[in-house]
């Protein structure tokens, strides 16, 4: 290896190159398997997704099979979902609820607190055969936030709160939503892949340069719909200084005010006079449970946040959970979920759900043109070789606290952290 670096930071010459090495070597995502995937808190699951004992799901995470579920006792547990035996997955179901797990291939049992409870011919074995040794091997980590859960394959890795450092208050203003604190998932799961870098996408996913050219049947819909999309003084689409967040340890946000509605109490055209008289009393209630500053943040701001690596949450016109990991350098499968109050009404849920599919949805208005292009990245990135580094240096030239929602200050946020981790030679 030389000591050349991949990312190029000379804050002096306001100047920021990420070498497109990264974005196609299949080298280089080995070494974020080990040195990022393998080290961080990754994102597993939401609380509600299994609310009662017994229930489960079963996921990929970071290249293994998880078991989350909870227990008889309440407790919610990670298992690294291979049998003790032969190494079959023990269970093959994607959801459900279930006292017991049994492998398919030779019938080995185990319970939710993934102990080994039968063992078909057990007189077979020898005397020194310990069944409480042979439990499903539990995550070495696992952890929640607001009931957001985590778990992490390094048993030393600092605790989850200090982790999350800025990220809590954006997820404090996704929960408090609910006049409860208790969000749900809402079932439906949209599951897509991409012909793209996982990396890309935690660009995408908190760019707003974009959105006047990539999203312009969006932004013509909003307009036609009754929207104030006027552009700023700058000539670009809705500016907003101080927009990119640095919120520590690599996770970012956007921030902008609210500009296209939100179920919570963003009333917009789109939503129809009917649901004006609804969406007030919400607001109303978000005022008298967390007075009028805390409410008018929780409603008429626009909120994207990544949690390094691989955890974006966006809290817009809908709320939506979104993670993806590489299959292989140029290649992510996505998975989304929406998230919505327990206490919604049905009209309420309704709105949210049409919220989210109308713009999150794969037949949405985001989701197919960023698809389409992080996939024209990807193919332009063939070229790494002769165009070696890409330009990241946008609003260098302003104080941090004077960078707009359209510079990319929240990007570098990331690849900072990211080169970090990796280390500086390639």
């Amino acid at each position: 290896m030389s000591d050349a670096s991949y990312v190029l930071d000379d804050r002096e010459r306001m100047s920021f190159s990420l070498d497109r090495e990264v974005f196609v070597s299949p080298e280089v995502l080995e070494r974020e398997r080990r040195a990022v995937f393998d080290k961080c808190w990754i994102y597993v699951g939401h609380g509600s997704e299994v609310a009662e004992p017994g229930d489960f799901r079963t996921r990929d995470i970071a290249d293994r099979p998880i078991l989350f579920c909870r227990d008889r006792a309440g407790e919610v547990r990670a298992f690294l979902n291979s049998c003790r035996h032969r190494g079959a997955l023990t269970c093959t179901k994607r959801e459900g609820n279930a006292r017991l797990f049994q492998c398919m291939y030779h019938g080995w049992v185990y319970d939710t607190e993934g102990k080994l409870r039968t063992v078909p011919g057990e007189d077979a074995y020898g005397p020194h055969f310990d069944k409480e040794k042979l439990g499903l091997v539990a995550v070495p980590r696992l952890a929640h936030y607001r009931d957001f859960f985590f778990l992490s394959f390094d048993p030393a890795v600092e605790d989850l709160e200090t982790y999350l450092a800025g990220a809590k208050d954006y997820l404090d203003l996704v929960t408090e939503q609910s006049p409860s604190g208790r969000m749900q998932v809402i079932s439906g799961t949209q599951e897509y892949e991409i012909a793209a870098n996982w990396k890309l996408l935690v660009e995408n996913s908190v760019d707003d340069y974009h959105l006047p050219t990539a999203h312009l049947t969006w932004l013509n819909y909003m307009k036609n719909s009754g929207v104030d999309m006027k552009p700023r003084e700058t000539g670009l689409l809705l500016p907003t200084k101080g927009a990119g967040k640095d919120l520590g340890n690599g996770h970012l946000a956007t921030d902008n005010p609210n500009y296209r509605g939100r179920p919570v109490a963003g009333w917009m055209p789109i939503y129809g006079e009917d649901a004006k008289p609804d969406m007030a009393a919400l607001r109303e209630e978000l005022v008298a449970r967390l007075g009028q500053a805390r409410a008018t943040r929780v409603a008429d701001t626009n909120r994207n946040l990544v949690v390094f690596p691989n955890l974006v949450v966006n809290d817009g016109s809908s709320v939506t959970i979104r993670t993806f990991f590489p299959t292989d350098a140029g290649h992510m499968k996505v998975t989304a979920w929406a998230l919505g109050p327990v206490e919604e009404s049905a009209a309420q849920r309704a709105r949210r759900l049409d919220s989210f599919l109308t713009f999150y949805g794969p037949g949405g208005f985001a989701t197919p043109d960023d698809v389409a292009a992080l996939e024209l990245v990807q193919r332009g990135l063939g070229a790494w070789r002769e165009v070696r580094w890409s330009d990241s240096s946008r609003g260098m030239n302003r104080p941090d606290d004077e960078q707009l929602n359209t510079d990319e200050g929240h990007l570098r946020v990331f690849w900072r952290r990211w080169s970090g981790l990796m280390g500086a030679g390639r």
